[in-house]
């Protein structure tokens, strides 16, 4: 699996160590002989049986954890170990018997030990239902805005060719791509290494003596992990976001808005929560120390240093008016912005109202996080330029025009190919239906046949671009803000559009990426092509059906979700990420980029921000040129440092703070002094944590909280700050807040 969060990003440094960490994937993946045995069953019916079970759990965990204050985001890792013991046990007890179905298909039960291929098929299936892989939850998004925060009556046949087509438009995509960003030697997908490294771990006999299996302890944590998710997820659900200083000062409004854990800077907060741990950035465990450096460095500089200037030294943007941290939309008197006030029935904008109603504010951590996210589009393109630019070129041009075979590529050759016409049916099918889509329910979508149109271009332009990058540096530079820009001016007022457009245009490219990662996996551990394309293809249309079903119960079952006005104060379904994602669709679509970041605008100064993103990563460049013996300073990412206030909101500084303490603790001290535990249990206890977490928290939704079965005490509430939310701009009157003179 891939993963396009950017705390993941592992870069090399230069050309030698690329070189050495691409032997070592090699060498991972050419030391367990079973995988280049051509004859190992690999499509059985246990396969079957536990890819699609796998995909339909993850799917339904992922898309049930996105609409709570605290998301949590499982991996495919969780099944790659949990199937495995059931692997075995379905090999030791299924009846070796030989079945004919029509007189025709041919398959046995059993047809010998459980290999390291059907385990590969398995998570290949499981990730396509998980949120980063062929699953992305964005088109989910969109549909939750238009039912949820638009309030439109969306057809779910519509809603089902969103969700089916963005995916099977980026699966067209790899398709048509994997000639030269999968079989070349020089794409080497850094980012297999630690699946490959697992599958192995998981596959090797381990001797007794060298203490507790890897199975063993998987399972003692994820019980313990089950009970104690009890406390945080409903008995003491302070433990959420234990903000102490807002204790010491509870009638302090600048002590609360430092402290708060949930509305503040989080200074001295954290979370004992797992899933608020690994809520936005992923699981700490399993990214590398130099990205959990990089990312501290810039939440540190960005949350205790940049944000507090801004608002108490200069009151950037009118700052005071508003909290200092809210995912939440302002008028000028700093009252949330009702957006129904300045929407036509059709849900474009109503552009006398907007001018009557008065124009839109944002709190200053958000603004500044839009900011951060210009530089960080920029930056990635310099730092990626300078640091792998000729790298890159070489390595694509030897791609293309000689098309160099590695090992891997010479084995693969055993195998019968994907006719590419596959993948053409596949790619032009899911355009067509799009189309279709935008003429039928065009009142709904927003978005013409030519924007769509506009759209597939895009994602054809860029996706072989980014591919080589990430395929060579882990690296996976965005063009969201490009997209929404060039939408928002192209269709402004039309907020629907605007998110449509991103999917197509943008998020299709993810998913080719994650497809073609998954086709280097097979790649590496020779899985015939056509079982890896029929199970990315099954995988992809079970997740994609079973993502809106159960977001489509959700969203007509669970009263007033998405609605914290509304919601019940301990609530857990504030649904944060798709509150941004209404945002977003406010600020780039229905009132758009013009508007607010246009000559004369509020925030016109943050575009400034593309030009100083692109220019940071120059003097580091120019230092490691200079200091070449100095290792240290191309360690220095600018892109990855501006991820240290990435997704802020929805994420809060406790989450990233929470997460870069945990990452420290396991990826510096535990693997400097205990190594050998490190490799051994590291991944797995990630796995095991999440598991846990996971199935305690869908247990008490059924068992509990889905009965009204709330518990009511000084330690169920989280954060107690409630000052914390409280503007300090004089004259400005907000409810349950002091007014200042």
């Amino acid at each position: 699996m891939v993963s396009n969060s950017p705390t993941t990003t592992k870069t090399a440094t230069n050309g030698e160590e690329a070189a050495e960490e691409r032997c070592s994937v090699e060498e991972v993946a050419l030391v367990v002989p079973e995988t280049d045995d051509p004859t190992l069953p690999v499509m059985t019916f246990r396969a079957w049986v536990l890819g699609l079970a796998s995909c339909i759990i993850l799917i339904f965990l992922n898309t049930f954890f996105i609409y709570r204050t605290q998301p949590l985001s499982i991996s495919a890792i969780l099944m790659q170990i949990a199937t495995l013991p059931i692997g075995k046990f379905m090999a030791a007890t299924l009846p070796a018997k030989e079945y004919t179905v029509f007189g025709r298909w041919r398959f046995n039960l059993n047809p010998g030990p459980f290999n390291i291929k059907e385990h590969v098929i398995i998570t290949v299936m499981a990730n396509c239902g998980v949120s980063i892989g062929g699953g992305d939850a964005y088109s989910i998004g969109a549909i939750t805005v238009m039912k949820a925060y638009y309030k439109q009556s969306v057809n779910f046949l519509c809603a089902l060719l969103i969700v089916l087509t963005t995916q099977i438009l980026g699966y067209g995509w790899a398709g048509m791509l994997r000639k030269y960003l999968v079989d070349p030697v020089e794409m080497w997908w850094p980012s297999n290494l630690a699946q490959v490294s697992l599958f192995r771990a998981l596959h090797e006999k381990e001797p007794k003596n060298q203490g507790m299996t890897r199975m063993k302890f998987f399972l003692i944590f994820m019980a313990a992990s089950f009970a104690y998710y009890l406390f945080p997820g409903y008995l003491f659900q302070i433990l959420s976001f234990f903000s102490w200083v807002c204790w010491v000062w509870p009638h302090s409004i600048t002590a609360q808005q430092i402290g708060s854990g949930y509305h503040g800077l989080g200074v001295g907060a954290f979370t004992l929560d797992w899933a608020g741990i690994s809520a936005y950035h992923g699981s700490p465990l399993v990214t590398p120390f130099s990205s959990i450096l990089n990312v501290m460095v810039g939440f540190v500089m960005f949350i205790y240093i940049i944000v507090p200037i801004c608002y108490w030294k200069f009151n950037t943007f009118d700052a005071r008016k508003f909290p200092i941290f809210s995912n939440k939309l302002f008028t000028s008197s700093g009252h949330e912005y009702d957006t129904t006030k300045i929407l036509t029935p059709q849900y474009d904008l109503n552009i006398p109202a907007y001018e009557n109603y008065g124009k839109l504010y944002l709190s200053p951590l958000f603004a500044l996080s839009i900011g951060s996210g210009f530089a960080r589009f920029t930056a990635t393109l310099t730092h990626v330029a300078l640091f792998h630019g000729s790298d890159i070129w070489k390595q694509s041009k030897s791609a293309v025009q000689n098309m160099k075979l590695d090992i891997h590529a010479k084995l693969m050759k055993s195998y019968k190919q994907v006719p590419q016409w596959w993948f053409l049916v596949l790619l032009v099918g899911s355009i067509v239906l799009s189309l279709v889509m935008s003429f039928v329910w065009k009142e709904d979508v927003q978005l013409r046949w030519w924007g769509m149109l506009f759209a597939f271009g895009l994602a054809w332009i860029v996706t072989l671009p980014i591919g080589v990058i990430q395929a060579t540096t882990n690296q996976q530079p965005g063009y969201d803000i490009i997209a929404q820009f060039i939408i928002g001016y192209v269709l402004p007022g039309k907020p629907i559009a605007n998110l449509l457009f991103k999917i197509y245009g943008r998020i299709s490219t993810i998913h080719a990426l994650s497809f073609l990662a998954d086709l280097k996996l097979g790649h590496y551990m020779k899985i015939p092509p056509r079982c890896m394309f029929t199970a990315q293809l099954v995988g992809t249309l079970v997740s994609g059906t079973v993502n809106l079903a159960v977001a489509w119960w959700m969203l007509g079952s669970i009263e007033n979700i998405c609605d914290v006005e509304a919601l019940h104060p301990e609530s857990p379904w504030t649904c944060p990420k798709f509150k941004v994602t209404f945002d977003a669709s406010v600020i780039w679509g229905l009132i758009g980029p013009e508007r607010l970041f246009g000559p004369g605008a509020l925030y016109r100064n943050l575009v400034w921000l593309f030009l100083i993103g692109a220019v940071l990563p120059v003097p580091i460049w120019i230092l490691s040129k200079i200091f070449p013996e100095k290792k240290w300073i191309p360690l220095i990412n600018i892109p990855v440092i501006s991820y240290g206030f990435a997704g802020m909101p929805p994420a809060t500084p406790t989450n990233i703070a929470s997460w870069i303490i945990t990452g420290t603790i396991f990826n510096y001290f535990v693997f400097k002094y205990r190594k050998t535990w490190w490799q051994r249990y590291n991944y797995v206890l990630s796995a095991a944590l999440d598991a846990g977490t996971a199935f305690m928290a869908v247990f008490l939704f059924f068992a509990l909280q889905n009965e009204g079965k709330n518990v009511k005490w000084w330690g169920s509430e989280p954060d107690h700050c409630p000052l914390a939310s409280c503007p300090t701009a004089p004259g400005i009157v907000v409810k349950g807040c002091p007014v200042f003179r």
